[in-house]
């Protein structure tokens, strides 16, 4: 699989890729490819803690919307320039303590994410899935 086959800067369902072969096109082209496998999350707390665990978050991490969106731009683009992104969520939970809301407002803060770095010219893909 190679990335230009997708849109750069965008954040969009798994469907019909694997996680395999995102992880070795990203591999291929030289960028950073960040998983977090989400199966054990229930709640948006425990969603937060998973990606901040997965993306080696620092210790200082707020655990909420803004703190994640900080941590994938600013944090990032101050450590110097970045070569593009391949973001996997897998098995985002569907419960009544992660609904739709909160799914929407964390794929909100992956959409804004990918704004940021579309400006930059660098490459952001989120690909996610649900439980």
């Amino acid at each position: 699989m190679l990335l230009q086959t997708v849109r750069p800067n965008i954040v969009q369902s798994i469907r019909a890729y694997r996680v395999e072969d995102l992880q070795e096109a990203a591999q291929a082209a030289g960028q950073h490819f960040l998983y977090a496998n989400l199966t054990a999350a229930q709640s948006k707390q425990d969603v937060m803690e998973a990606i901040a665990e997965s993306f080696l978050f620092p210790a200082h991490f707020g655990k909420n919307l803004d703190a994640l969106y900080d941590c994938m731009t600013d944090l990032v683009h101050k450590s110097g320039s970045q070569p593009g992104f391949v973001v996997v969520l897998e098995q985002l939970p569907d419960n009544p303590r992660f609904d739709r809301e909160a799914r929407e407002q964390l794929l909100d803060v992956f959409r804004d994410t990918a704004d940021f770095w579309a400006e930059r010219k660098v490459q952001f893909r989120c690909f996610y899935s649900f439980q």
